[in-house]
């Protein structure tokens, strides 16, 4: 039974297009770091390799010093840097601020991000159109897809060859406890045609936001959800069924995700199942990642809403993926 009362939005019934201009625009820092600085980023006491970074990264992003660091001469005209370490040691913040300070001509998006700009134009397409930057930044760049991984060293090469500047960070699950704590050898390996052109970062340290290894399951009935939707304004609110979205959501190509989002800053979900086809939950881990970083609050009825990726996906090749998206769900249901 829909808990859809008067007039509030439907992302399912949106057909969000875009040109290529309208895309590579959007290929700019989340809310959540559009302020980030070096000066505002803190370095941990305990952790000196934060502060080493943080220099480093500015160093980068404004052609600064030749300073050595970790033993080896850190070039100005490197064609990169690559933040590696754990969850939550101010990776983002880092590679934002990098962003923010560079002057000249410049992009920042997520691994999948790139990827789908790619599904969309074609792969030539996309090394034309990102090839009008000098710098690139690419947050979490995923190794666990052999494919996608395997294209982003093409595209990196690629642009590299029109004097494109790199900066990465890698993605490492919020409950590796450790395991495979730090992926540079991996990354080194799979963008070999460049790699020895990237300065390496390893940046130590505990996540700062204390985030839980388990994120609690958040479940409301749809009385529950009705109610609180008597709080929300209709036009910035969106009320969709799960499989109603996951549809529509399969006609949308996930380069146009963020603009099926445009004006909305709530999301009701109603009668929320576990996703049992794969393909339909790498979409919705794409669909989370958009929302994610558009700052939109979610709710859900019926199955929880952490919970819709089941034990099989969690442990299998995109665990990393699935495990990113129950942590960006729990923070996106947690939010007033």
């Amino acid at each position: 039974m829909s808990t859809k009362p008067g007039s509030f939005q439907s992302l399912a019934s949106r057909q969000p297009h875009a040109t290529v201009s309208e895309l590579l625009a959007e290929l700019v820092p989340p809310r959540e770091f559009e302020a980030a600085t070096f000066k505002n980023y803190i370095p941990h006491v305990e952790y000196e390799s934060q502060a080493i970074a943080q220099k480093r990264c500015e160093e980068f992003g404004t052609g600064g010093s030749k300073k050595r660091l970790f033993g080896k001469s850190n070039r100005i005209d490197a064609t990169g840097v690559y933040l590696d370490g754990g969850f939550g040691v101010g990776k983002t913040h880092l590679l934002a601020a990098i962003w923010h300070s560079f002057q000249g001509k410049k992009a920042f998006g997520s691994f999948i991000a790139y990827t789908s700009l790619i599904g969309a134009l074609g792969f030539a397409e996309a090394v034309k159109a990102l090839s009008r930057f000098q710098l690139v930044c690419i947050d979490e760049f995923e190794l666990d897809d052999p494919g996608d991984t395997m294209m982003m060293s093409r595209l990196l090469n690629e642009l590299e060859k029109h004097g494109v500047k790199f900066a990465a960070t890698s993605n490492t699950p919020p409950n590796a406890l450790g395991e495979g704590r730090f992926a540079a050898a991996d990354f080194a390996r799979e963008i070999h045609g460049i790699a020895d052109r990237f300065d390496i970062l390893r940046i130590d340290g505990e996540d700062h936001r204390h985030r839980p290894v388990d994120v609690a399951p958040t479940e409301m009935t749809a009385e529950e959800l009705s109610s609180w939707l008597k709080g929300r304004g209709e036009s910035d609110t969106a009320v969709d069924n799960f499989s109603d979205l996951l549809s529509a959501l399969s006609k949308i190509h996930p380069s146009r995700y963020g603009r099926l989002l445009r004006g909305v800053n709530g999301v009701a979900l109603e009668d929320v199942h576990m996703l049992t086809d794969q393909v339909d939950a790498l979409r919705f881990v794409a669909f989370v990642d958009r929302a994610y970083e558009a700052q939109i609050t979610l709710r859900g009825s019926g199955h929880p809403l952490t919970q819709v990726f089941s034990p099989e996906y969690l442990s299998g090749g995109y665990r990393k993926k699935y495990l990113r998206a129950v942590s960006r769900i729990g923070a996106m249901t947690t939010r007033g």
